[in-house]
């Protein structure tokens, strides 16, 4: 996913804002298929591999002790319903629709060196977890957790059956969502001129930068600084006045020395 976002900049000149992306399908057609197949994993549609690992995490979720394993298992499946609406509506945003760039753009296929790596890992997110499983490696940290026999005692409702379809379900209904809302048009894509302090935090990547810059960066200068002035004015100051007072003492203290010859005298 980070490689095709990395293409798609490259292909936008360094453009990251989704609102200005659109239709890049048909513009970069190998970048759209690679990071396509990365969507489809990480929303855990079978046979792709995040079906190997998220149906298996929800699972281990409810299979905590008491109401813990419903409060957790209920977590992990909002989550899936959540990471499912908004990678959807990523790809939407990027990939499909109509064009909303910006003058002098002109979007194109990344270079092989980028868009090999991409084929290469969109191949494996097909058949990873079949290879694993033909491996029998998708067990294999289990002696390290108490053995297969240990999970078969503490096993209980739902089943992986029924938490496989229902992820799926949950899944399924959060890229629906993400598909009518902004492939149709439902939602604008352009930025409101107004928007809510929560927006507004989230544009400004949750103010990060004004805090890193109050708590650390400008604490920081001032303390630099502060060194710099005693070290020039403190330190070297005392040692230039200590030397200054030093050479104008009075000459005439001097006038019976003579300077010291290292000349070989014959």
């Amino acid at each position: 996913m980070f490689l095709g976002a990395g293409s798609v900049m490259h292909g936008m000149d360094d453009q990251v804002d989704m609102r200005r992306f659109g239709g890049l399908a048909r513009y970069m057609p190998i970048t759209a298929v690679t990071f396509g197949l990365g969507y489809l994993a990480i929303l855990g549609i079978p046979p792709f591999a995040g079906f190997f690992s998220k149906d298996a995490i929800i699972e281990a979720a409810f299979n905590r002790p008491g109401w813990t394993g419903w409060l957790f298992g209920a977590a992990a499946l909002i989550g899936a319903g959540i990471t499912a609406f908004y990678m959807s509506r990523l790809f939407v945003m990027t990939f499909l629709g109509k064009k909303r760039w910006t003058d002098g753009q002109h979007p194109h296929e990344s270079p092989v060196s980028m868009w090999l790596p991409m084929a290469i890992i969109a191949v494996g997110s097909i058949g990873a977890g079949f290879g694993l499983k033909a491996l029998g490696l998708l067990d294999w940290l289990a002696p390290a957790f108490g053995g297969a026999a240990d999970h078969v005692e503490t096993e209980r409702f739902p089943s992986w059956m029924v938490v496989s379809v229902v992820t799926l379900v949950i899944v399924l209904l959060g890229a629906a969502l993400a598909f009518w809302l902004y492939l149709a048009r439902k939602v604008r894509t352009e930025e409101p001129a107004s928007a809510n302090p929560f927006v507004l935090a989230a544009r400004n990547a949750l103010y990060a930068d004004t805090i890193n810059q109050s708590l650390f960066e400008r604490p920081g200068l001032f303390l630099t600084r502060a060194l710099v002035y005693l070290d020039s004015k403190g330190i070297d100051g005392l040692v230039n006045t200590i030397a200054g007072g030093w050479s104008a003492a009075d000459p005439g203290d001097y006038a019976g020395c003579r300077p010291v010859s290292f000349e070989r005298t014959h």
